[in-house]
């Protein structure tokens, strides 16, 4: 590949970083699937807002490091596919993981979150936080749960007393 063509590459990569907002990805071995199984991947992936990206390592290294990515260039040994977008990049290891299952030749290798780099088994233990929207529900339960119990306090006593009246209300009606 002629110099001209490499900073193409390469300035296409950091095009990428900018425009697609990617601060936090996973990096996957993809090496020895199908044709069939990575078309199966990257389509049901990308129905779930997930994109796949295979790069070439010294040039995305080098693209990272115009960034100010230097922490995720350590990942880059070997074939990598990089797996970014969804909500988070705990959404992206939930996928991921679970792909790994169905799979036998895909691998994870890493990730880089929030600045720093994580290695494989870092990056599979990704996959078992919550995921932002389960966070926000826990948040709001959390919230809530303290005025549910309030309100039942309050109308768990007024309900039985409301239940005494009615009862002395229709006794009287009935001995009338």
């Amino acid at each position: 590949m002629s110099k001209f063509v490499k900073e193409l590459l390469q300035q296409d990569f950091e095009q990428r970083i900018v425009n697609d907002q990617i601060d936090s990805f996973l990096i996957v071995n993809t090496k020895g699937l199908s044709g069939n199984e990575n078309n199966r991947l990257r389509g049901e992936l990308k129905a779930k807002g997930i994109k796949l990206l295979v790069v070439r390592n010294s040039l995305f290294r080098k693209a990272l490091a115009n960034r100010g990515m230097d922490a995720a260039r350590a990942l880059f040994e070997g074939p990598c596919t990089l797996a970014y977008g969804g909500d988070s990049v705990v959404d992206i290891a939930k996928e991921m993981s679970d792909w790994v299952k169905k799979i036998k030749n895909l691998e994870i290798r890493g990730a880089y979150v929030d600045g720093s780099a994580l290695d494989g088994k870092g990056a599979e233990s990704l996959a078992q936080m919550p995921t932002r929207t389960e966070l926000l529900g826990q948040g709001v339960m959390r919230i809530l749960s303290p005025g549910a119990r309030v309100a039942g306090a309050i109308a768990g006593p007024g309900g039985v007393i409301a239940g005494c009246v009615k009862t002395l209300a229709d006794a009287d009606k009935e001995a009338a």
